[in-house]
């Protein structure tokens, strides 16, 4: 029960910290005689990693994933997959100063009330290092779920205060922040590059398209496909809210509005965001989640230590100043591993 794992059928648990030897995931559930190389897996986490990019954080790391078990001349054998990361460029000098200081924003403070201990090099256990086994778990069940027809992709749609005007699929991997719009991309990227430098960070939304469910995925009451989405998308570090469909706007909308009317053809509308009674309804399934601000910034704060004195802090190291970037691929992941566990459950129903 300690919250390390994720799933039903298809489950992955997730290991290691910031500044330890190495990140990873074990994957159990798996279908076996799946063809799945090192290099498909490889694709997400180079999409993941730190570096790549003036708006992202600085720190070198390779992620390359080391499969150590589960896989047999190239096909999964049904057995438990473990892939590992190892890390390599740690700088933990630079968390010295907040050895016993709390980070504003961070987990530092909850961390130690919950273990009574905690490791204060580059965050821990609550470290985005920890979201490249999601991803690489991710990634296997991507791979299964191409089997199955389906196809999702995130993209960045706001970056503090600016907004994709324009929807290019195209667009999200050739910009830096994975916006689908290259106009405001260009504008987003100016705006952290400005951000940064004044010490500063800041938020934004990134939205999921998911295409090819067939209608009929996902649990009734509790395990409502939307339900579940969400628990894996608050899952991760920085997300602070998630809306589908129409989302918050649906409370201003009346219910002639909102409905999806329905013709031969199919659904003349999709406020619903493809779920409908936690069940999917086999129209896209449409999802947004509000990203807060990098909680590490070089601006003073005031805090307290581990004794309870005041005092100010400056938060040292390397980070993201803004984390949409790095976290569409994380957000895919997760959508992935949510519904991979579904299409399982619902198979096994009808045994």
């Amino acid at each position: 029960m300690a919250g390390n794992s994720f799933g039903q059928v298809f489950k992955i648990t997730t290991f290691g910290e910031s500044h330890g030897p190495a990140v990873g995931v074990i994957v159990d559930g798996v279908t076996p005689g799946i063809e799945i190389d090192a290099a498909y897996i490889q694709i997400q986490l180079d999409r993941r990693k730190p570096g790549q990019s003036t708006v992202t954080s600085p720190r070198k790391e390779s992620d390359i994933v080391h499969i150590l078990s589960g896989m047999y001349e190239g096909k999964t054998t049904g057995t438990p997959i473990c892939m590992m990361m190892h890390n390599h460029d740690m700088q933990s000098s630079a968390y010295n100063d907040i050895q016993h200081a709390f980070r504003p924003g961070h987990a530092d403070f909850t961390y130690l009330q919950k273990y009574g201990i905690r490791d204060h090099r580059g965050s821990g256990r609550a470290s985005g290092r920890e979201t490249a086994g999601r991803v690489a778990a991710g990634a296997v069940a991507r791979k299964l779920l191409e089997h199955r027809g389906v196809s999702l992709v995130a993209y960045t749609k706001a970056i503090g205060g600016i907004h994709c005007e324009t929807f290019d699929e195209q667009e999200i991997e050739r910009n830096a922040v994975r916006a689908c719009d290259p106009k405001a991309a260009a504008a987003m990227v100016t705006r952290i590059e400005a951000l940064a430098a004044a010490g500063n960070s800041c938020g934004g939304i990134v939205e999921c398209r998911i295409r090819g469910v067939l209608p009929g995925i996902g649990e009734p009451v509790f395990d409502k496909l939307d339900a579940e989405l969400a628990r894996a998308m608050l899952s991760i570090g920085a997300v602070k809210g998630i809306e589908f469909g129409a989302g918050f706007a649906a409370a201003e909308m009346l219910g002639s509005e909102h409905n999806d009317q329905m013709q031969a053809s199919g659904f003349i509308s999709n406020h619903a965001g493809g779920i409908v009674g936690g069940i999917s309804t086999g129209e896209d399934i449409i999802f947004r989640v509000a990203v807060k601000p990098t909680s590490s910034i070089s601006v003073p704060q005031q805090t307290i230590n581990v004794s309870g004195e005041e005092q100010s802090i400056v938060t040292e190291g390397r980070h993201d100043p803004c984390i949409c970037p790095r976290i569409v691929p994380v957000i895919e992941a997760m959508a992935c591993l949510v519904l991979e566990d579904h299409f399982k459950r619902q198979a096994a129903m009808h045994h």
